[in-house]
């Protein structure tokens, strides 16, 4: 008999947000940039690769983030990162299947690899405190993903083990850690195909938004 996940662990930007790399790209577009210039210039160079780790952990400020990031691009530095992520919308499959969840009983929480919250707050209007049962930002525990330890953090924070519940990151390098731990884990690539994959985890289905009076949970 198939032990279905009881919780359910989300990444936050690229799974409840549309894709990263396409807003990236408009950006580009806008700032008169050829195409893979932030990719080069800010996430393959060792030196800013530190410097976004340093930000997601809460050493370095947004503010001074975007300082170094605009030297590097040669562009302005004001509200720098609201500026790539300008155009970034809700993905409203994988957020109204978390409700779903929810409603079913399964705890859901976000961890996300946070990238300061001034000037630009990334997550600013999804009501992460009130819809989630935990939210754990990499800014204020000092660790970041894939490291294991901030994936204990959300696992106290929801009172569930890790061979419990479902992890769900757009960045394939998070998952091996989670598998190791014992989460179930799924590549977020598209919409549909991740809430497939977490129906069958959760034994639930996640794609009727209607809530059930009749539904019973334990």
């Amino acid at each position: 008999m198939t032990q279905h996940r009881k919780g359910l662990v989300l990444d936050f930007g690229g799974v409840l947000t549309t894709p990263l790399v396409h807003a990236a790209f408009a950006f580009e577009r806008r700032a008169g940039l050829a195409e893979g210039t932030l990719l080069t210039g800010l996430y393959l160079d060792p030196e800013a690769i530190r410097l976004t780790e340093e930000l997601e952990r809460g050493g370095l400020t947004q503010t001074q983030w975007n300082e170094a990031a605009a030297t590097r691009l040669g562009i302005s530095s004001d509200n720098l990162m609201g500026r790539i992520f300008a155009d970034l919308r809700p993905e409203p499959t994988l957020i109204a299947a978390a409700a779903a969840a929810r409603r079913a009983g399964v705890k859901v929480g976000i961890l996300s690899n946070s990238v300061g919250l001034e000037p630009w707050n990334l997550y600013d209007g999804y009501d992460l405190e009130t819809r989630y049962d935990a939210l754990v930002l990499s800014e204020a525990h000092g660790t970041r993903k894939p490291e294991p330890e901030i994936f204990r953090i959300v696992l106290r924070e929801l009172g569930l083990t890790a061979e419990e519940c479902v992890f769900v990151d757009d960045t394939e390098q998070h998952l091996p850690p989670a598998a190791e731990l014992g989460f179930a884990t799924v590549h977020a690539v598209d919409p549909a195909r991740t809430v497939a994959a977490l129906e069958a985890l959760l034994g639930i289905p996640l794609t009727d938004v209607t809530p059930d009076p009749d539904r019973v949970t334990s």
